[in-house]
C-alpha cells in the first residue's frame, strides 16, 4: 500500500485535526497519528518520506525561531537530500512461513500476556510521540526532568532529531509495507485511538523504536555516567511497541538499526553538534543542581520489570 489517491484526501484530514488541536480546539494532545501524519504528508504519491517540503510557518521553541514542516513537527537538522534512505540497508520484512515470523508471532502472543498491567499502560504512555510528553521519556534515566523551561537546549535537540530519526525509517517502510500484528491477529492495541491511522502505515522497521533507540544513544553520549541507565529506558521504549501490540519483534530490532544509523548521520552535520555541546553544558549544569525528576520513578521502575 502506498501512500496516494485515498491517502491524500487521510493526510489532509489528519493535517486539519493536528491544526485543531496545535490551536487549542481540542483537548486531547498530538500523539501516534500526528508521527504518522508527519511521515505520510512527506509521502504522499511518492516512495520515500524523504521528499518533504515546509509549512512555511515559524515556530517560537526553547526561546529559538525554528520552522515547521507541519503543525507540531519541527524541521531537523537534516536536509531532505541528507535523509537516509533506509530500504539500502534494511533487509526485507520476515516472509509469512518464515522461521523469523514464527518467532515474531509467539512473541506478540507473549506480550498480549500484559494486557491490563501496569507495562501495558506505560507503552501506551510511550506511545505518545507528542512534546511536552515525549521530552519526559528519559527523565528518570537521565536523572533531571527534561523541559522547555528547565532545559531549553536539551527541549529543542530532542524536538528536532525527532524528525530525523523519525522519517529515517520510511523509506523501507514504504517498501515493505508490512501489516501490523494486531491487523493479523485481529486482537487489541494498547492506543485503540491509533488503530486506524496504524493500518495505513507501514509495520516494518518501527518508527518508534528508531526514536527511542536514536534519542538514548545521543544522551548517552551527552551524560556516559548514566549510559546503562539511558540504554535500558531506550530498549525498553521500542519493546513498548511489543507491549502495545503494534510492531513485531523484528520490526523492533530493525527500528534500533536505522535509529542508529540516523545518529550517525547527524554526526556529520555541524549545526547538530553544535546542539549536542549546547545540551552537554546544560545537563552538567542541571545536574550540579541536584533536583530529582518529579517524574514517578519507581513506579516506572516497576513497570518495566513487568516485562520479564
Amino acid at each position: 500500500m502506498t501512500a496516494c489517491g485515498g491517502g491524500q484526501l487521510w493526510a489532509a484530514a489528519l493535517i486539519a485535526n493536528a491544526r485543531k488541536q496545535r490551536d487549542g480546539l481540542m483537548k486531547h494532545e498530538l500523539s501516534t497519528s500526528v508521527f504518522i501524519l508527519l511521515a505520510a504528508t512527506l509521502g504522499v504519491a511518492t516512495t520515500s518520506a524523504a521528499d518533504q517540503s515546509t509549512s512555511g510557518t515559524t515556530v517560537t521553541v526553547a526561546g529559538e525561531q525554528v520552522e515547521e514542516i507541519m503543525p507540531g513537527m519541527l524541521q531537523g537538522y537534516l536536509t531532505k537530500e541528507e535523509q537516509l534512505d533506509s530500504k539500502v540497508f534494511v533487509l526485507p520484512s520476515p516472509a509469512e512461513e518464515s522461521a523469523k515470523q514464527a518467532f515474531d508471532t509467539a512473541w506478540m502472543k507473549k506480550m498480549l500476556e500484559l494486557q491490563g498491567t501496569a507495562r501495558w499502560d506505560l507503552a501506551a504512555e510511550d506511545a505518545d510521540l507528542a512534546f511536552p510528553a515525549a521530552a519526559d521519556v528519559f527523565s528518570c534515566a537521565l536523572g533531571i526532568d527534561v523541559t522547555e523551561d528547565g532545559t531549553p537546549a536539551l527541549y529543542m535537540l530532542l524536538r528536532r532529531t525527532l524528525t530525523d530519526i523519525g522519517l529515517a525509517p520510511y523509506s523501507a517502510k514504504n517498501a515493505y509495507q508490512r501489516e501490523r500484528p494486531f491487523m493479523i491477529s485481529d486482537t487489541p492495541v494498547c492506543t485503540p485511538q491509533d488503530e486506524e491511522a496504524l493500518r495505513k502505515d507501514g509495520s516494518y522497521p518501527s518508527g518508534h523504536t528508531a526514536i527511542g533507540w536514536g534519542w538514548a544513544l545521543l544522551l548517552t553520549e551527552l551524560a556516559p555516567d548514566r549510559a546503562e541507565e539511558i540504554l535500558a529506558r531506550g530498549r525498553a521504549f521500542g519493546e513498548s511497541r511489543n507491549v502495545c501490540n503494534a510492531h513485531w519483534y523484528s520490526d523492533v530490532v530493525a527500528g534500533r538499526m536505522v535509529g542508529a544509523a540516523a545518529v550517525a548521520k547527524l554526526h556529520a552535520n555541524d549545526e547538530f553538534l553544535a546542539a549536542m555541546n549546547a545540551a552537554r553544558e546544560e545537563i552538567e549544569r542541571v545536574r550540579g543542581e541536584d533536583m530529582a525528576p518529579e517524574k514517578d520513578c519507581a513506579t516506572e521502575a516497576s513497570s518495566l520489570v513487568l516485562e520479564h
